[in-house]
């Protein structure tokens, strides 16, 4: 059975998202959406679906917000839904169904070891290939282990891995794979390789072009925001004038 939708007025049809399996729900439907409201974004947001609207201008840490943030963290590692920072370099969540129509839009890797071949071609940095060979080799990493293993421990280092890491985010490289305890602060977070993290969802995009990708989430976006105008899709995914036009008219 489909999803009821979610409308600002009542959030997931009439439904409460008390647990982890409702947020689930939500973002099979939505079929992508933002963790919060991003600001000047036209974007569903799992906050907004719990609350049923926007946040209050002094925005509280409370017991819907600790659950949020729990979720984030279980439903990438239980393979769920993809959350990386994607939109705006935000966390965002991508359903299973729409992860393969994301990952040939923005040509991603579909396979582990695809790093040299990214590099090469000026898609990638240096310090990101050295991530994604990192990962590559070692599998999931939390995110102290990871600087550790790229070498990037000092403070200057810090600032260069978190760019990097937003770059693999941004192209759909990396997922957020859940939390590991390092310190005895707030845990870290953990990362694997969208491709071996979602290997159905890899196997599925490579069937899929870029063009049809396109099209297919612009018609999932034009689902929750009907009045929606090609400039504006264009402005949210980073297409050109004639894809946007190409794929709203297919």
């Amino acid at each position: 059975m489909r999803p009821k939708k979610f409308n600002e007025h009542k959030p997931f049809g009439h439904r409460k998202i008390a647990a982890a399996a409702d947020a689930a729900r939500f973002i099979r439907s939505a079929g992508f959406c933002a963790l919060f409201p991003i600001k000047n974004l036209p974007l569903l947001s799992l906050y907004e679906a719990i609350k049923g609207g926007k946040p209050p201008r002094e925005f509280t840490w409370d017991r819907d917000v600790e659950n949020l943030w729990k979720w984030k963290d279980q439903l990438g590692k239980q393979r769920r839904a993809y959350y990386g920072k994607y939109f705006r370099g935000r966390g965002t969540f991508i359903s299973l169904e729409f992860l393969p129509h994301f990952l040939a839009m923005r040509q991603s890797a579909l396979t582990p070891d695809a790093y040299q071949e990214f590099h090469a071609a000026g898609r990638i940095s240096n310090d990101a290939c050295v991530i994604w060979e990192a990962l590559a080799e070692h599998r999931p990493m939390a995110t102290l282990e990871l600087r550790h293993a790229c070498k990037f421990d000092s403070k200057r280092g810090n600032v260069r891995f978190k760019r990097a890491m937003l770059e693999l985010q941004c192209l759909l490289v990396v997922v957020h794979f859940g939390t590991e305890q390092e310190t005895g602060a707030w845990a870290s977070g953990r990362f694997e390789l969208t491709s071996r993290a979602f290997p159905e969802a890899a196997r599925a995009a490579g069937e899929i072009s870029p063009e049809s990708a396109r099209a297919a989430i612009a018609s999932k976006y034009r689902e929750w925001h009907p009045g929606a105008e090609p400039a504006g899709i264009a402005r949210l995914f980073g297409w050109s004038k004639s894809e946007t036009l190409a794929a709203c008219a297919a």
